[in-house]
């Protein structure tokens, strides 16, 4: 899987990038047959929108939606009418919803993967019926959109190799808007690689390679901010996300500025408090993804966790562990890619699946997606990710992580055991553990022996026996 995140930075484009309008092919799509897929589409939570009474989920294998009210997941494809891969932007406004998808595929011309967007998806109704719109620009390769923002009822998107684009028919031809006077060139000017958007009630908002983008006039023209021409600067200028705080009492710019090529520059996060004119940054190293707000009230999304502030980040406090004490299950990852909070009721998006919590991460509801065991001829266990590298693979804590997912029919103990190719017991990960009821459950190896050694390259089997129930086998590949 790839998750289409915003840490790309060096790229070679394969083709001619001219500046003109593109008009998209629109094909329309009810939502009709076949029915959504039930549960989380992906553990890959790239973007977290919500509207007034839904939660919409951008993830590596499609977009989910929550509804409020009754608690359940249910998944959008290319089958119901959005673009195919993964969400790599989305914007929600009430039932309005923009979704920007991207693959990966292999280019003959340059012998290696690469990636494409397939397109950006409109529903007016909430996901009940979708449009869908071809990638702009003159290739969908290497041309994948980050962001999406409505302005002042124009669609701006910021693209990598399609740079800076907006709509001003709803998706059916694109201008190239770059956020300056010159000649449209992403492959040459910084600045044209766009990776961020934001609006605020009078200007919009671009982040780019080469800084942040201000426009009062809808693009017209345009005012740069970046680390070397303000007294007071950004801290990088790679902007890979952009958000306006409006509290109470205070509106506000931030923006995650990463370093680019400055050797001056470096990763935290940004604040202007005046439009721009000057900024403040905070949490210096952090790489951060994306923003969140409850009145005043800062959530931010890095590499090292959930960071928040309660006085717009003069004071950060990091989030613990996410374990979901009901389930058994934990996020096996420090990267946390989105959040959005509301009334003290935050949601999380990691590389390793969703958590939610009410009192300030007390406590956890950790939400995954996985295959069921058991069900319709699948097999009563399995083990992902398979192969597992030990430092590669759901990092947490400086150790790596495999899961062996098993279900059980009822109420019972388990024990679980990892053997080697020769069937000498390496590790006796759970022993005589009880679970008080039916339901999918898993846990997790990090690849140590019992002596708290790594174990060496190889194919290892690993047995589930459920009281009761019997033994059941899976295999697992280790790679280092």
């Amino acid at each position: 899987m790839v998750a289409y995140m915003k840490t790309l930075f060096t790229f070679c484009l394969v083709f001619s990038l001219i500046a003109c309008v593109y008009s998209a092919d629109v094909h329309t799509y009810k939502l009709q047959n076949p029915p959504l897929r039930q549960g989380l589409a992906g553990n890959g939570i790239t973007d977290i929108q919500q509207s007034e009474n839904r939660l919409w989920f951008g993830t590596g294998k499609g977009l989910s939606r929550l509804l409020v009210s009754d608690g359940v997941f249910e998944t959008f494809t290319f089958e119901h009418g959005i673009g195919r891969g993964s969400i790599s932007a989305l914007w929600i406004s009430g039932d309005t919803i923009w979704v920007a998808t991207a693959i990966d595929t292999f280019t003959e011309t340059t012998g290696s993967y690469n990636d494409m967007g397939t397109g950006l998806s409109r529903s007016c109704d909430g996901g009940t019926s979708w449009q869908h719109f071809d990638q702009p620009g003159v290739t969908p390769i290497q041309n994948l959109t980050y962001d999406i923002v409505v302005f002042h009822g124009i669609i701006w998107i910021a693209s990598f190799g399609g740079g800076i684009k907006k709509s001003p028919d709803q998706g059916v031809t694109w201008m190239d808007a770059p956020p300056d006077s010159f000649i449209f060139d992403p492959l040459g000017n910084l600045n044209h690689r766009g990776f961020s958007l934001a609006a605020t009630e009078e200007a919009i908002w671009v982040g780019t390679a080469g800084g942040i983008n201000k426009s009062l006039d809808d693009g017209e023209t345009w005012t740069n901010f970046n680390h070397t021409n303000q007294q007071d600067p950004i801290s990088g200028n790679f902007v890979v996300a952009l958000a306006n705080q409006e509290s109470s009492n205070k509106d506000i710019i931030w923006a995650a500025t990463w370093k680019a090529e400055g050797e001056d520059e470096y990763y935290a996060v940004s604040k202007s408090e005046d439009e721009g004119l000057s900024w403040q940054t905070f949490l210096n190293g952090q790489k951060a993804h994306n923003f969140a707000f409850d009145d005043s009230v800062v959530y931010v999304a890095t590499d090292s966790g959930l960071f928040k502030s309660i006085d717009y980040g003069e004071n950060w406090y990091v989030f613990p562990p996410m374990y979901d004490e009901v389930s058994g299950e934990r996020i096996y990852t420090n990267e946390v890619y989105s959040v959005t909070a509301r009334d003290g009721v935050v949601w999380v998006g990691t590389a390793d699946g969703l958590a939610k919590t009410e009192n300030n991460g007390y406590t956890w509801q950790v939400y995954r997606s996985f295959p069921q065991t058991g069900k319709a001829g699948t097999p009563r266990t399995y083990a992902y990710p398979n192969p597992f590298s030990p430092f590669r693979h759901n990092q947490f804590e400086n150790e790596g992580h495999v899961r062996f997912q098993f279900n059980l029919l009822k109420g019972t103990t388990i024990t679980v055991r990892v053997y080697d190719f020769a069937m000498d017991l390496v590790k006796t990960i759970t022993e005589d553990e009880y679970y008080p009821q039916a339901g999918d459950y898993n846990v997790a190896w990090d690849g140590r022996n019992d002596y708290g050694d790594m174990v060496a390259n190889g194919v290892y089997f690993y047995s589930v026996e459920i009281e009761s129930d019997g033994t059941y086998w899976g295999k697992v590949m280790v790679i280092n």
